[in-house]
């Protein structure tokens, strides 16, 4: 496709597309695609499922792809998906990989790594190992603190992986030192608190991460790309600081060859750290941006030139362009954004940069199924880890075109839509208000939850592209629909807001309601029975107007179906706004500014005065009414969304491209 004439063609950013070479590795361009668990992997290796979703982010131009972390021991596989190399029979499912990455065009680095303290060993039932017998959260176990015998072991299973990788075809390696892994572990004051030679100094603590480099080059030889990935900051009081990563590194490249150091940040540490790694809107980059800088001026003293490469909430090529201009960083990666858009880069290089899905940074599909040990997906790119099962839309034209009737504009609405049109059907969408997006517009207007918008445009602008008929203000009805006499319908019409009434009868505003409203310098009581993300983006957004916000929920804990990625960075946020989470509580009765709850752990009754208003976030209920007159019409209908049965965002979009893919 080629944008319409009334859009315009940005030129392609400066310094984006040059090549780079790095050890005598030759890369296309400066944008590469770092390592991010996707949960292919089968029986521990590689599958057809990895095979295909990179060998499609290749052919859509990025330079580079390191391949998730690459487990070294079988005490670090942590979970079934959880891909090793140390196997022999890791050669032949990798070399399948590496051939589908080549084959677009992109180099294919292998990240290996131990997790250390982070993995439990429920799977493996091994036992879990660190520098020191620290928690990282308070869910965990303390590790095992490791032995001269336990590094050994974990040197051989990183020199017998690198060997296998290198056999496989990767054309290089990266080490990662980062992400509070087990060598950043060895790193961060916070996790090393030994009194040896491994702990205590800047100098100590490196000793062992620095070993293992050591061993690295001296097996792969001069000649072979190898880099470190380094968390530069961990964003935790007594961890890892900027200073320190700077120390770490001025330290080390005298002492080895490194090609590349891989600027990252965070750690596996159950605080604000850890929501960092994957930040996601809510959060800022800006203070992400500073690192890699820093670091290429620590890495000054190496006796070859070390490129720097740098990550985190980069979205688009102007942003990349900007900080390679500055000199701050060779190479940008952008992971989220191809999870969202396979051919980001070559829809910038060849000019439809209005045709690029937006990553909106809503670690719905990526992080959220990685904490829940499912397969990676994406919010706005269902496709994302199905490349197997589907195929882009264009390439998978209708033998019969139809007309399809979609009812509904929100994001299932908007989805079944665009895609039913790729596919070649002649499709017309009726949205009964006077504004596309269903609850989605509505998110877009919370503070903090803007970037909801980005797909929002980018929807609307894709239907222009296509051609699909909008018609605004439309109510449907069975009569309507028969009239015009479409081949097939989507139902998507989404839900409507629950009323929520206490027991003495007095009434909440409901989530709809109290996003539309100002409620700067008021206290505001949010009661939440979803812990989901409606109830999050509220919050903030009470909070960001002025509110005085205490947030009640019947549940032992907050946002319990969001995911830690996200609700921690959330929580610390929280915490600066003097948002206060009552727990175990429900209101009862709601008056003169004094809510009355109740204790769910023993029953007691307590109240809270002051309160100027009172907003209660349940399940909206799905709005199928008419289910019943379609059935009846005979014309064959889907439904898909909340209409079906009230959930996200995600499932709502995801059912959107399923049904289309089945006219």
């Amino acid at each position: 496709m080629s944008p319409s004439s009334s859009e315009s063609t940005p030129a392609a950013p400066a310094g984006v597309f040059d090549a780079l070479s790095i050890n005598g590795l030759t890369l296309r361009n400066r944008i590469f695609m770092p390592a991010h668990t996707t949960n292919f992997g089968a029986e521990h290796l590689p599958s057809r499922r990895h095979v295909e979703y990179h060998r499609e982010r290749a052919h859509g131009g990025v330079a580079m792809i390191i391949f998730e972390a690459i487990r070294v021991m079988e005490n670090t596989l942590g979970r079934p998906q959880g891909v090793c190399g140390y196997l022999p029979e890791a050669v032949p499912a990798f070399r399948a990989v590496a051939e589908a990455i080549h084959e677009g065009g992109a180099a294919f680095i292998a990240q290996i790594c131990h997790m250390g303290r982070q993995i439990e060993g429920e799977f493996e039932r091994t036992v879990s190992w660190g520098a020191s017998p620290i928690r990282w959260s308070l869910g965990a176990y303390p590790p095992r603190q490791m032995t001269r015998r336990d590094m050994q072991k974990v040197i051989d299973g990183h020199l017998r992986t690198a060997e296998h990788m290198l056999r496989a075809g990767a054309d290089g390696i990266e080490l990662h030192w980062g992400h509070g892994h087990l060598l950043q572990q060895f790193l961060s004051p916070l996790s090393n608190q030994r009194s040896d030679a491994y702990g205590g100094s800047v100098e100590n603590r490196l000793r062992f991460p620095l070993e293992v480099a050591q061993r690295l080059r001296a097996e792969l030889g001069q000649g072979t790309c190898l880099g470190v990935r380094i968390s530069a900051e961990e964003y935790v009081p007594g961890g890892l600081t900027l200073e320190q990563a700077k120390a770490i590194i001025a330290m080390a490249v005298p002492q080895v060859q490194l090609d590349f150091i891989h600027v990252s940040h965070s750690a596996y540490h159950m605080s604000r750290s850890l929501g960092t790694q994957m930040a996601d809107m809510g959060v800022d980059r800006a203070p992400f941006r500073q690192l890699p800088g820093a670091i290429r001026e620590a890495a000054a003293a190496a006796a070859n030139r070390v490129a720097i490469f740098t990550v985190c909430k980069f979205r688009d090529l102007d942003e990349a362009a900007t900080i390679i201009a500055a000199g701050a960083a060779d190479m940008v990666g952008m992971a989220r954004a191809h999870v969202a858009e396979p051919e980001l880069v070559e829809k910038w290089r060849s000019g439809r940069v209005q045709e690029v899905q937006p990553c909106i940074g809503c670690n719905q599909g990526c992080a959220q199924n990685l904490e829940k040990n499912i397969a990676l997906t994406c919010l706005v790119n269902p496709r994302a880890g199905r490349e197997v099962q589907w195929r882009s839309p264009e390439l998978d034209p209708t033998d019969v075109p139809r007309h399809l009737l979609v009812i509904g504009g929100g994001p299932s609405g908007l989805e079944a839509a665009a895609v039913a049109a790729m596919r070649g059907h002649r499709v017309t969408l009726w949205e009964r208000s006077s504004r596309l997006g269903g609850r989605l517009a509505l998110a877009r207007g919370l503070r903090l939850r803007e970037d909801f918008g980005l797909w929002l445009d980018f929807a609307e602008r894709r239907l222009a592209r296509l051609g699909v008929e909008v018609v605004l203000g439309q109510a449907a009805s069975p009569e309507a629909i028969s009239a015009l006499e479409p081949d097939r319908v989507v139902l998507a019409t989404g839900a409507t807001p629950i009323e929520y009434r206490l027991a003495d009868g007095s009434r909440g505003l409901s989530l709809d309601e109290a996003a539309e409203r100002d409620f700067s310098g008021q206290s505001v009581a949010v009661y939440d029975e979803t812990g989901d993300w409606g109830a999050l983006g509220l919050v903030e957004h009470l909070a960001e107007q002025g509110a005085k916000v205490t947030l009640i929920t019947p549940s032992a804990g907050a946002l319990w179906r969001t995911t830690i990625y996200s609700s921690t960075t959330t929580f610390a946020r929280w915490r600066e706004k003097k948002i206060r989470v009552r727990t175990l509580r429900k209101p009862l009765a709601f008056s003169g500014g004094q809510l009355q709850l109740e204790d769910n752990s023993c029953g007691d009754a307590e109240m809270l005065t002051g309160i100027d208003q009172l907003v209660c976030v349940v399940p909206p209920r799905a709005d199928d009414r008419l289910e019943s007159g379609l059935d009846a019409s005979g014309i064959p209908f889907e439904m898909v969304g909340d209409c079906l049965a009230p959930r996200n965002a995600l499932e709502a979009i995801f059912e959107g491209h399923r049904a289309a893919r089945a006219v």
